[in-house]
Parts: structure tokens; sequence; C-alpha cells
């Protein structure tokens, strides 16, 4: 039935129809080629945009990764300076207190000094008083030897407990400047175990804030 139809229309309509149709379909080719270029520029200004992007964030992570190199750096350098001034602090105290010690053991043996000088003179005393004592008359020999005698004794007696007493002050601060000399090394030891956890903080805190901002990007 449609043959029959088709043999009922004219010629120049079948023509004109299959023109439009041919029309028609370069038509829907060109508009499909235009989307496909449209569709490839877009893929291709894509694809040029994440590649940007992606040179921005190497840029990026180059930047970071230098700025937590100069991080580190400049607190290893704080450190080693801390130390630094810490271990000159602590070598000046050692001086200082070497010093008062030599100090104290010359004071020590300048005192001996004046107390064997001093006993030194008693004793010459001694000897002048027991000549004189042989010229004199016999009573009143013995009554100024007895009297010297306990003067003698008196002042022996004086100066023995002057001795002790200062022996014991100058022993007092010997032991004091020991108990220093110790404290002073134990607070090195510390002050270094306290340098070394806190350096050991602080690299185990930059590294996981490195960690943290990677794993963030």
């Amino acid at each position: 039935s449609f043959t029959n139809c088709t043999t009922d229309i004219p010629l120049t309509f079948q023509t004109n129809v299959l023109t439009e149709l041919r029309k028609w379909k370069l038509s829907l080719i060109e508009h499909h080629k235009l989307q496909m270029k449209q569709e490839k520029e877009k893929h291709i200004a894509h694809v040029r945009q994440l590649n940007n992007e992606m040179e921005n964030l190497k840029e990026l992570l180059r930047t970071y990764e230098i700025s937590i190199g100069r991080k580190d750096e400049v607190v290893i350098t704080n450190l080693t300076q801390a130390l630094e001034r810490q271990k000159e602090r602590i070598e000046l105290m050692r001086k200082f207190t070497l010093w008062r010690i030599q100090y104290v053991k010359a004071k020590q043996e300048e005192y001996a000094n004046r107390i064997a000088d001093r006993q030194f003179r008693t004793a010459l005393m001694k000897k002048v008083w027991a000549a004189w004592r042989s010229l004199s008359e016999e009573k009143w020999k013995e009554k100024v030897a007895k009297a010297c005698q306990l003067r003698a004794e008196d002042v022996c007696v004086q100066l023995t407990n002057d001795y002790e007493a200062r022996i014991a002050e100058l022993t007092a601060t010997l032991e004091q400047t020991k108990a220093e000399i110790l404290r002073l090394h134990s607070e090195k030891e510390e002050y270094e175990d306290t340098m070394k956890k806190a350096f050991m903080r602080g690299v185990c805190a930059l590294n996981l804030e490195a960690m943290t901002m990677f794993h963030g990007k």
C-alpha cells in the first residue's frame, strides 16, 4: 500500500523530502561535531586547569617543606644556643666554686700559721718568764711564776678554743660548698635532661603537624 502511495506522490515532492532529510542529517552531524568540539575544548580546559592546580599544589608543598625545614633549623639553633648558655653558666659556677674552695683553704692555712705564731710566741714568753723567774727572789718568783702560768694557761686555752671554733666554722663552710657543688651538678643533669625532652617533644610536634598537614591536603 505504501508503494502505491509513493507512486502517487509527485517526483519533485519526493526529491524535496529527500533533500530536506539530507539537510537535516547534515545539520545533525554538524551539530554533533560542534558539540563534540565544545566538549573536547571543555575537557582540554579542565585538564589544563587541573594541571595548573597540580603545579600550584606542588609549589605549595615545596614552600611547606622549606618552611618546615627552616622551623626545624630555628628550633635546633635555639636549643643549641640555650645549651651553650647553660654550659657557660655551669662552667662559670664551677670556676667560682673552685675559687671559693681555694680561698677557704688559703684562709685556713693563714689562720693555722697565725695560731702557730701565737703558740711560738707563747712558748717563747714562757721561756723568758722562766729565765726571769730564776733571777728573782724565791717568794716573789713563785708568785710571779704562778700568775704567769695561770695567765699563759688562760691564753692557751683561749687560743685553743678560738682555733677549734674557727676550724669548725671553716669545716662547715667547706661542707656547705661541697653540697652546693653537688646541687649544681644535679641541676645541670636535670636541666640537660629537660632540654633533651623538650627538644624531642618539639621535633615530634613538628613531625605530627607536618603529617596532619599532608593528610589534610
